[in-house]
């Protein structure tokens, strides 16, 4: 497990708290040779320029340490005119809180607010300002604007302050005080995004037990994490996203900051934009010419667009929104009058979409892929009385149709050659190729960055293997890292 690091000015600084063997002194942790992989959590006194602490987040990033404050933070915080501009919501939460007041000051340990109605900007602050603890004011004039954002230091706190920096710090980085929860010791540390909330998850509960211990036989230990744990994200080297994805969601943001500071990461933020806008694929298949059903951008919704349609595709087609999941915004249109109404729908929440031939069959295929890999192959059945794989208007026992899973040589060899063509060309991530196959031809339809791994269905036929080599993966990425 990655050693833990604690930097004060002085020891004396720590006093108040539980011994730690991670502590250390700033003039130690500086005079060390530093090789060995380290979390560092700089409580220095002060972050100025050429500052004790400053050189400590300096030097922590030189040598390939993960550092809360970064430099980056550090200068963030000395340039007021990147403070942004704050949405109507925090103007309405201001408000409630200060009253008449015309400023309103307090501080956040580590993304946290003692008053649970500035939690959510509390911890807004510190995801743009990742410091241990900041002293925010906020002032208002014709809206509340921050007019001041400092760093506080360990022995700045009063005795209560103290307490609430203790439960703070020990939920941003439980291994201070923790118990160990085996004697077993893992090499990395591996964050699984999930949302509880999430009515379609890409994996359930079952698949998720079997990547966890997939993880601890590779040598990782795990942790699931939720959408409210971004600014947790320092404390891992790896993070697996099983949530939904998207581009404008925190999905995405996780992605990026994952990125950002060096840690392994699927799905990484170029696979995410690439394959959540079926926009991108058309023009990528068009461009490589991969085999594809015949596909059109749309922009308008007037009669010459139907006329031009209906010539070229023929009824029934299919309208597509760039950015849609769980066969959701995908719509038959059955005749140029549906074309045109259904057109116009999609069009008010996208700027263009797609039209596509429809292409009838019982099933579509899935081949899972993973850095140029087949690793798992699918046949998933149209729902009962439907044309897709899901129906979202029917009863849940009948929203999906049935599956087939099979071992990845027994696939045609004309799906398996289109999917990992059309996959080598969005990234060497985990993806899910969507294929329909008509007699000898094949048709890709889709390019998933986040697959549906669901136990004793994607697994059916390589059980526990689909976990290891996944998570495989992540242990020889990290390894190379």
């Amino acid at each position: 497990m990655t050693k833990l690091s604690i930097i004060v000015d002085q020891s004396s600084d720590w006093k108040a708290y539980y011994p730690t063997e991670d502590l250390d002194t700033a003039e130690h942790y500086l005079d060390q040779a530093g090789l060995e992989p380290q979390r560092v959590i700089n409580l220095c006194r002060t972050y100025k320029y050429m500052s004790r602490g400053y050189y400590v987040s300096l030097l922590a990033e030189a040598r390939g340490h993960k550092v809360i404050p970064s430099v980056k933070a550090l200068t963030d915080l000395a340039q007021p005119g990147i403070f942004g501009v704050f949405d109507e919501s925090t103007n309405k939460v201001l408000n409630k809180v200060a009253g008449e007041a015309k400023q309103l000051s307090w501080r956040v340990f580590f993304g946290e607010s003692e008053q649970a109605e500035l939690a959510d900007l509390s911890r807004q602050l510190f995801e743009r300002f990742p410091l241990p603890i900041l002293q925010v004011t906020f002032q208002r004039k014709a809206d509340w604007q921050l007019s001041s954002i400092k760093a506080v230091g360990l022995n700045k706190l009063t005795e209560a302050e103290e307490t609430r920096f203790a439960a703070s710090l020990e939920k941003f980085s439980r291994k201070i005080w923790r118990a160990p929860r085996s004697k077993r010791s893992y090499r990395y540390d591996l964050a699984i995004l999930v949302n509880p909330k999430e009515a379609m998850p890409p994996s359930d509960k079952g698949a998720l037990r079997k990547f966890e211990k997939a993880a601890k036989r590779h040598g990782m230990d795990v942790d699931f994490i939720h959408p409210t744990d971004y600014f947790r994200l320092a404390e891992y080297d790896a993070l697996f996203i099983r949530e939904t994805t998207n581009v404008n969601h925190h999905t995405y943001r996780f992605s990026r900051k994952a990125a950002h500071e060096g840690m392994v990461v699927m799905d990484d933020p170029d696979s995410i934009l690439r394959c959540t806008n079926k926009i991108y694929l058309s023009d990528l298949i068009n461009h490589r010419k991969l085999p594809a059903p015949k596909s059109r951008v749309i922009s308008h919704a007037n009669e010459a667009m139907v006329r031009d349609l209906s010539a070229d595709l023929g009824f029934p087609m299919v309208l597509k929104i760039p950015d849609g999941s769980f066969s959701r915004g995908v719509i038959k249109a059955r005749d140029p009058a549906e074309l045109k109404a259904t057109a116009a729908d999609l069009l008010k929440q996208s700027a263009i979409i797609l039209a596509q031939a429809f292409v009838p069959t019982d099933y579509d295929w899935r081949i899972g892929v993973l850095n140029g890999r087949a690793i798992y192959a699918c046949r998933y059945f149209m729902a009962k009385g439907h044309w897709q794989i899901y129906n979202h208007s029917a009863k849940p026992s009948q929203q999906s149709g049935g599956f087939e899973t099979l071992p990845t040589h027994e696939a045609p060899r004309a799906v398996l050659k289109a999917a990992l063509e059309v996959a080598s060309a969005f990234g060497d991530g985990l993806y899910g190729v969507d294929l329909k196959q008509k007699g000898d031809e094949v048709y890709i339809i889709e390019v998933n960055d986040n697959p549906s791994i669901d136990s004793d269905v994607e697994d059916a036929w390589s059980g526990d293997g689909l976990y290891d080599t996944i998570m495989g993966e992540f242990r020889q990425r990290l390894d190379r890292r």
